[in-house]
């Protein structure tokens, strides 16, 4: 059931995909490290747009590990391929279903076309320890068939099941949401280690998982400002208008994107704003029933919603943009969940207009204009003041840039993943770095906001 709140995708932190792939199944061996073999296993997205998981994936072979995934196949990828060194291993995702029950049938369908592929990983390449990254929290069960091989768990949080299952049915009780805490429960007496997101995360897993606090690691999601950074404007997006405010991400049922529609609508027909267009960037669940509500609306002359986007569109909106919009809502889920979009904008030094959620202001701090009530209405004023104050834009644009390069961005963050993996392998931290060899013929494309089948479209808690 899942982003991140990428966020993701991940977005929502500028993912990646396949546009170019063998013809047939890659017969090539990865790249041999010798830290150590690790399977990482992904349910929700295809690797190549997880960008956290990928960066791990990178984040492990640069430090001369052996990298197996295996996760559901994306546009263009075939069923093994090597990507970087990375031995990749798909498989078909689960048909597109409607209903609580349909989530059931997904997360039993993956597990077992999962555990099958483990099995032709361990007989090709071998592997020392699984890191399961949720949703769903199925695969400790996975982990304790391996363990009495000696195969090491790794737990990687992304997203809170419990609170993900509360924002979407809106149910505080009930046999699924106990179902889901014992899961989740599980994959955590299972691990060996677990790694959260952020410290809401961490305090849950010390109290309710009742964790030591060895055993639980933070590895921030965090962006590249090499890759993330201001380039050159293109005006025409702006069609027209002064100004541009885009969102980027996932669109799912708790991301808030039907009342960020009607915070337009608010803008432009109740304030009577006419200076700024809107750029939607990505696609979910509920990208169709979006865009009939911004007709209803009578936002067709002031929205564009663009579908998935790759690396260029991003830079382009983005570098082009006045504001960047994280219109999630507050809920269980999104209090304590990062939001990956948030830093992107922060990289592209956008100032940011959002709720006031907990997880939220830890990351923006005061790069970000905070939305003084949970209301629709708010939102549209906060927007309005903000795109009549250039002097404030500027100054939270360019301390949002400021954190991502000096506090937040993935380099901050990478020596505490792999940190956990050298310290399940004995192994001393701070080994030379190895370089990893690109392949060529595969172009990446950016943003959580690109789910491809059902399994892909659900939220990620960590966006």
């Amino acid at each position: 059931m899942g982003q991140t709140r990428d966020g993701t995708i991940s977005l929502a932190t500028g993912a990646n995909t396949l546009t170019s792939a063998p013809d047939t199944d890659s017969t090539e061996s990865p790249d041999i490290g010798d830290a150590g073999r690790v399977l990482i296993v992904v349910q929700n997205l295809p690797i190549l747009i997880d960008h956290r998981t990928w960066q791990e994936c990178q984040a492990l072979r640069n430090q001369g590990y052996q990298v197996a995934v295996i996760c559901p196949r994306g546009p263009g990828q075939r069923r093994h391929q090597i990507v970087d060194g990375v031995s990749i291993w798909t498989y078909r995702g689960a048909p597109r279903t409607q209903g609580v029950l349909s989530y059931v049938f997904e997360f039993g369908y993956c597990w077992v076309r999962t555990a099958v592929l483990s099995v032709a990983v361990a007989r090709r390449h071998g592997f020392d320890v699984i890191q399961a990254c949720n949703p769903p929290d199925t695969y400790w069960a996975l982990a304790l068939f391996y363990k009495p091989f000696g195969k090491k768990f790794v737990f990687d949080h992304h997203d809170l099941c419990p609170e993900l299952y509360r924002s979407r049915f809106g149910k505080d009780g009930g046999l699924l949401l106990r179902a889901l805490l014992l899961l989740e429960r599980m994959n955590q007496r299972v691990a060996d280690h677990v790694i959260v997101t952020n410290e809401s995360y961490r305090r849950l897993a010390l109290t309710r998982g009742r964790l030591p606090s060895e055993r639980v690691t933070v590895v921030r999601n965090g962006p590249d400002p090499e890759l993330m950074k201001p380039a050159a404007e293109r005006p025409e997006l702006r069609r027209g208008r002064q100004h541009l405010a885009c969102y980027l991400g996932i669109m799912g049922p708790q991301d808030g994107v039907d009342r960020l529609l009607d915070a337009i609508h608010h803008y432009v027909h109740v304030l009577g704003r006419t200076d700024c267009a809107f750029a939607l960037l990505g696609f979910g669940d509920c990208l169709d029933d979006l865009r009939k509500q911004s007709s209803r609306l009578g936002l067709d002359d002031w929205v564009e919603f663009t579908g998935r986007a790759d690396d260029q569109m991003i830079r382009d909106y983005l570098s082009t943009a006045t504001v960047g919009l994280s219109p999630d809502p507050r809920s269980p889920l999104n209090e304590v969940s990062t939001m990956s979009k948030t830093l992107e904008y922060m990289a592209y030094a956008l100032p940011v207009v959002a709720y006031d959620l907990t997880e939220t202001r830890v990351s923006a701090e005061d790069a970000a204009v905070y939305v003084p009530s949970d209301t629709v209405a708010d939102f549209a004023r906060t927007l309005a003041e903000l795109l009549t104050d250039p002097d404030r834009r500027r100054t939270l644009g360019a301390r949002g840039r400021e954190r991502i390069v000096n506090e937040l961005s993935w380099r901050y963050s990478e020596p505490r993943y792999v940190g956990v993996h050298d310290r399940l392998r004995g192994r001393q931290a701070g080994h030379p770095s190895i370089p990893v060899p690109r392949q060529g013929g595969l172009t990446r494309v950016s943003g959580s906001a690109a789910p491809v089948h059902a399994t892909g479209s659900r939220e990620r808690a960590e966006r």
